[in-house]
């Protein structure tokens, strides 16, 4: 299972999709992440826009301390600290490039 996150327009095409593991979630949580990430209608984000600044923040704290974080890798290997920080960079890239686009999140 994963977490599915698209992207989309007023027409409803998709403008950016990705997906992550659901083993990273405690990591995310650690990093303040897992609302704007999971769960983002709990924080009232329903475009892009709504959470640049929190994934931003989150980012910044996960590259601040990769020992601590690394700790909630997971013991099978499909949840590592350098697949969240690379798919969290990725992501936010697509959030500030569309930041006008809704957000749609599959758990």
């Amino acid at each position: 299972m994963s977490l599915d996150i698209s992207l989309i327009d007023n027409e409803d095409e998709v403008l950016y999709d990705t997906n992550i593991t659901h083993n990273l979630t405690e990591m995310a949580k650690h990093a303040g992440l897992y609302e704007v990430l999971w769960r983002p209608e709990l924080i009232n984000a329903k475009y892009a826009k709504d959470i640049i600044e929190l994934v931003e923040e989150g980012l910044k704290v996960l590259k601040s301390e990769p020992d601590f974080f690394k700790q909630f890798n997971s013991k099978n290997g499909w949840g590592l600290y350098e697949h969240f920080v690379t798919f969290v960079s990725k992501y936010l890239e697509a959030l500030k490039k569309y930041p006008e686009a809704t957000l749609i999140i599959s758990r």
